[in-house]
């Protein structure tokens, strides 16, 4: 037999192992991101649907398994390929606000519709879009004759990786509200994670694994399933019911999307826009009543003990003392006073009774009409604090009269809180029933016109660009734990990487801003920041909503106040011109109002000296720089208050020399000339 006849014969073996196994349903597809960089491949193989992902040449994750546990059986296996789809996008998409103005989403799409080979012949789709920064993909249950309603007990995706890579992450266990501290290590030495969670593989390659569109689900964890001495493969780990079913759904019925960010640098991270990509577009017709903005709060005094939220002697939340917060806001050009501790329900303990929290009924003390008459007319508004206690089913009862009073008002913000490890007892925030509720509250709030800030949340997923209303969320350990945290308060390094981690999930309130360090309640904790990293901290932490967090006669008399109350908090454009992971961030951000730049450096507890060039400024055009700098003695332990104020002009071809202290940072305001 010649040459020509083997190929032949080989050929005509290949087409019928081809034929084969199409007839089984097993099936290889490949897709390529916009750029060609990213390459997807999924199919089936032995009846298990698969998928992998590749840079280049090299794998990111190695073949990994797809499917779910369902209650009355599983869905993971003997599955065949019915058919494949493919599609793409590229479109612009204006944000009302954010950390730029146009948003690029541009994907390739491909759709794997499998079917069990035998059996009740269920349907399961898997939807995958890759994006020139990573890859999301979602399952969907198309309606169906043998699958109706069901209930999901594990969802069995798996990240098989090739490396056991340095992974920054909090516990899942143990970790209330995610207000953790992030940790680095080995992925397969950790326990249960949360998401977001963000890897380090090398100086080239980092990646970012959470979720998009988190809607009528459980919240995603990570656990690690088995480990090789150069690989692991960690797995999904939803967040349970009490009862221990993780979801419960009605076909046809979608999951959110699961993410995978990859970046050459730790910045790009940063600007990746895939998560909102992935969510739905803006659901509010008109969103001009939407205001970002910066206010201040009756709110570390109570954690200072100066106040108290309850009625009694100390009282914070009485008619006088808001006055005089407002008075102030004005005077400095904030845009609202939050006042908590207003209503009736604070009163023993909130966290165990809190369905006796009325969102309606102020104290005697409070006049709540008068204030928010004397705010309007100031040019500002309160923002109402309804902090649930874990009572959600009561809050929900009250959603429409305590909506309706605070519109009559001219009331547009409230911030909402969930001190309870379970919401109405039994369920955890991160459930499917937590999800739903705050769902609910994001929806009610948007139909009457209301901003919502949502501390002790679900981890945000992107929700914001479906509703914009949803301004910012905390679940994150905040400034709040340098008021009374028994480890002395935040350290250096958290505000280094909380960027790169729970940032990666949407606006935080963290809350920066405080300027006395003194803590006459607890003298182990305070502030482990110098003054001009808390300043630095306005930008390099993104929130629309941002509250200036200290007592307003910490302020009186400051001139480095005067960069809080010039930054704004909504933007035009980002750029991270340089950032380690856990050690320092340089982020620079455009006004969206102005032609100014904003810039803020900050370190951990090592001194550093960033040299930031200021390249992203327009040719040709001149600015003035008002630089607020750590001075030559600043230590965040020992001497943090000292700043140095200069101005200088600048230009695109500038390089500043920035000296950082320990624990310190530094603000940058650029004014076009």
């Amino acid at each position: 037999m010649n040459k020509y006849s083997i190929k032949r014969l080989l050929g005509v073996c290949l087409s019928f192992a081809l034929l084969a196994a199409c007839t089984n349903g097993e099936r290889t597809e490949t897709l390529q991101s916009p750029d060609g960089q990213l390459s997807l491949t999924t199919g089936v193989k032995d009846g298990k649907a698969y998928y992998s992902l590749a840079r280049g040449t090299e794998a990111l994750i190695h073949p990994s398994n797809l499917g779910f546990t369902l209650k009355d059986g599983p869905l993971n296996g003997d599955f065949r390929v019915k058919d494949v789809k493919r599609t793409s996008s590229d479109e612009i998409w204006m944000q009302p606000w954010g950390e730029e103005i146009e948003v690029r989403n541009h994907y390739n799409e491909l759709t794997l519709n499998l079917e069990e080979r035998s059996g009740l012949q269920r349907n399961l789709s898997v939807v995958f879009r890759l994006f020139d920064d990573g890859l999301g993909f979602r399952y969907f249950f198309p309606e169906q004759e043998n699958l109706k309603e069901f209930v999901i007990m594990d969802e069995e995706t798996e990240y098989a990786l090739p490396w056991d890579a340095r992974t920054w992450s909090i516990p899942t266990n143990g970790t209330k509200y995610y207000e953790g501290v992030y940790t680095a290590a080995p992925i397969s030495r950790k326990d249960t994670v949360s998401t977001p969670i963000t890897l380090e593989v090398n100086d080239s390659l980092y990646m970012t694994l959470h979720e998009a569109n988190l809607t009528d689900y459980a919240s995603l964890n990570l656990t690690p399933k088995g480990e090789g001495e150069t690989a692991v493969t960690i797995r999904a780990a939803l967040t349970p019911w009490s009862t221990g079913e993780k979801v419960f759904a009605t076909a046809p019925f979608v999951t959110p999307w699961r993410t995978v960010i990859v970046a050459r640098k730790p910045g790009d991270l940063i600007l990746s826009r895939l998560m909102l990509n992935l969510n739905e577009p803006c659901r509010i017709e008109d969103t001009s009543w939407i205001e970002p903005g910066r206010y201040i709060g009756i709110w570390w005094g109570m954690h200072m003990e100066k106040y108290t939220w309850a009625q009694g002697p100390k009282h914070g939340a009485t008619t006088a003392n808001t006055m005089r917060y407002i008075d102030f806001a004005a005077r400095h050009g904030f845009s609202g006073v939050l006042v908590e501790g207003w209503n009736y329900g604070w009163d023993g303990d909130w966290t165990r009774d809190g369905d006796k929290f009325s969102f309606t009924r102020a104290y005697p003390d409070y006049d709540l009409k008068k204030l928010a008459d004397y705010a309007r007319q100031k040019g500002l508004r309160l923002i109402a604090h309804n902090e649930t206690g874990g009572a959600a089913t009561n809050y929900e009862q009250q959603l429409d009269s305590a909506y309706t009073l605070y519109r009559s008002l001219g009331i547009n913000a409230v911030k909402t809180g969930y001190v309870n490890p379970m919401l109405d007892h039994k369920e955890l925030q991160h459930s499917q029933y937590g999800v739903r509720h705050y769902r609910k509250v994001i929806e009610t709030a948007a139909r009457y016109g209301i901003m919502v800030d949502n501390h002790e949340p679900a981890m945000p997923s992107g929700l914001q660009r479906t509703y914009p209303n949803l301004m910012t969320q905390e679940g994150v350990r905040g400034q709040e734990y340098d008021a009374w945290s028994a480890d002395g308060g935040n350290q250096p390094e958290h505000t280094c990487i909380i960027p790169f981690t729970r940032g990666l999930a949407g606006p935080m309130d963290f809350t920066p801003g405080t300027f006395n360090f003194t803590n006459p309640v607890y003298p182990g904790t305070r502030v482990q920041t110098t003054i001009a990293k808390q300043l630095a901290l306005s930008v390099v932490l993104f929130s629309p909503l941002q509250m200036a967090s200290d007592m307003i006669e910490n302020y009186e008399g400051r001139p480095e106040f005067s960069f809080i109350t010039s930054c704004p908090t909504t933007w035009a454009k980002t750029v991270v011109p340089d950032a380690k992971i856990g050690e320092y961030v340089v982020i620079a951000r455009k006004d969206r109002n102005s032609e100014n730049w904003f810039v803020g450096c900050i370190t951990n507890r090592e001194s550093r000296e960033i040299k930031l060039s200021l390249d992203f400024l327009d040719a040709d055009a001149s600015y003035k720089a008002t630089l607020y700098r750590d001075s030559k003695d600043a230590d965040y332990e020992n001497n943090p208050y000292p700043v140095v104020i200069s101005e200088q002009e600048v230009n695109a071809g500038t390089v500043l020399n920035l000296p950082l202290a320990r624990g310190g940072g530094a603000a940058i305001r650029i004014e076009k000339i």
